[in-house]
């Protein structure tokens, strides 16, 4: 039997922590390669990247595997310049303009991309098993919905993003004091369930750079508090709850100065807040025929449509691949009783109502596109559906096919 009454945590980072910085330049590398293609006919089919990216005092370094149009390339490996050029704007846009961190020159960006093995592309191109591409590489990938939210995602890493959210909506409109955070910031709320529902937060921590450096945490507070009461919208705070706002007390040296990033490391952040397993794939700086990012965003489509039909108020899916071969291995439901099906008979239905080989996966939810950058930070789950086709997993349009399959 579940808990009914219990605590539980989830914690998120914004856009301007180091690791998410190194997020957005890997994620920026794939757009690019997607924008270049399309412009230069190569078919998106095609694309491969597996980009890393590293970041500490005035120095990025850019690392990876790809497969790109000519136009990205030349006849001593690729071409730097379109590279850099695509990091120093997004650190821009992220907002780091600072002695030890910056946009502009005193920033060394270093590019060591490099042609993909051609080891792997022999089974990625060409599956084993079918007549499609095959995964990526091996591995095991969760999707999760459920009520608690109108997103269907866990309560305390949806209202975790939120307050990081609006936080830097201001900051970049320059909303009065708002408007002296700085980029670097993390969230972490503690939401008390009653009756396995959330009733009220019960612990609120939030450390944020500041520009200004008198500020001390009874400042910070007043700046911070009415983003994250309006955050946390109808959920009750308790009158007990625990606020530590820059508990540390002082909050200037941020980003990549203060802690060096690197890609992929925020992977709970990315998902469920710790509320669903996690295979340990990280998505960003991946094309999609690497099943770590396309078969957790199919997991989540299916999980997210499973609940939206109201066939179970939680639903956990698991998909696992093998390197080179299409179809997965396995398909595991897990409907947590609460389930109005069968869960034996909804892991068939998923299969009959989606191909879930990379091809199928790509295909349905229309991923060879430069949607990407724009998952870096604040989730990849629990986001609206952007009408040219970023976060196309998100939208609950399989719900009259699984109904179908189901019967």
């Amino acid at each position: 039997m579940a808990r009914r009454s219990y605590l539980f945590t989830s914690e998120s980072v914004s856009e301007g922590h180091p690791d998410k910085v190194c997020d957005r330049i890997s994620d920026e590398v794939v757009d690019l390669v997607y924008r270049e293609a399309a412009a230069t006919g190569m078919n998106g089919w095609n694309v491969r990247c597996a980009c890393e990216t590293l970041a500490t005092t005035n120095r990025v370094v850019i690392a990876g595997e790809v497969r790109i149009p000519e136009t990205l390339m030349n006849g001593k490996g690729v071409v730097a310049d379109r590279f850099i050029d695509v990091a120093r704007r997004a650190i821009r846009d992220i907002g780091y303009e600072q002695d030890g961190f910056t946009w502009r020159d005193q920033t060394k960006i270093e590019v060591l991309l490099h042609g993909q093995s051609a080891d792997i592309a022999q089974g990625v191109d060409k599956a084993a098993d079918a007549n499609a591409e095959g995964a990526g590489d091996q591995g095991i990938m969760f999707g999760y919905a459920c009520r608690e939210t109108p997103a269907l995602m866990p309560a305390p890493i949806y209202y975790s993003h939120k307050i990081l959210e609006l936080l830097a909506a201001a900051r970049h409109k320059g909303e009065g004091d708002a408007g002296r955070l700085g980029p670097d910031a993390k969230s972490q709320v503690t939401v008390k369930y009653e009756a396995g529902t959330p009733s009220e937060v019960v612990s609120i921590v939030l450390s944020t750079q500041h520009l200004d450096p008198t500020w001390d945490s009874k400042k910070v507070r007043s700046v911070v508090e009415p983003y994250i009461r309006k955050a946390l919208g109808d959920l009750k705070i308790s009158p007990a709850c625990q606020w530590h706002i820059n508990p540390t007390g002082k909050f200037v040296t941020g980003g990549p100065d203060g802690d060096a990033g690197l890609t992929g490391r925020k992977i709970i952040v990315d998902t469920y807040g710790g509320a669903a397993p996690h295979g340990g794939g990280a998505f960003s700086g991946k094309d999609t025929t690497k099943v770590d990012r396309s078969a957790a965003y199919a997991a989540r489509y299916l999980a997210k449509n499973v609940v939206a039909a109201d066939m179970a108020d939680r639903c956990t899916i698991q998909l696992s691949y093998a390197i080179g071969v299409a179809k997965p291995l396995s398909i595991y439901v897990d409907l947590h009783g609460t389930g109005r099906v069968d869960e034996a008979a909804l892991e068939r239905a998923l299969a009959e109502a989606m191909d879930l080989t990379p091809t199928g996966i790509r295909r349905h939810l229309g991923l060879n596109k430069p949607i990407y950058a724009r998952t870096a930070a604040y989730g990849h789950f629990g986001r609206a559906p952007d009408a040219d086709g970023g976060f196309s997993w998100e939208k609950i349009d399989l719900v009259d096919a699984l109904t179908k399959a189901i019967r």
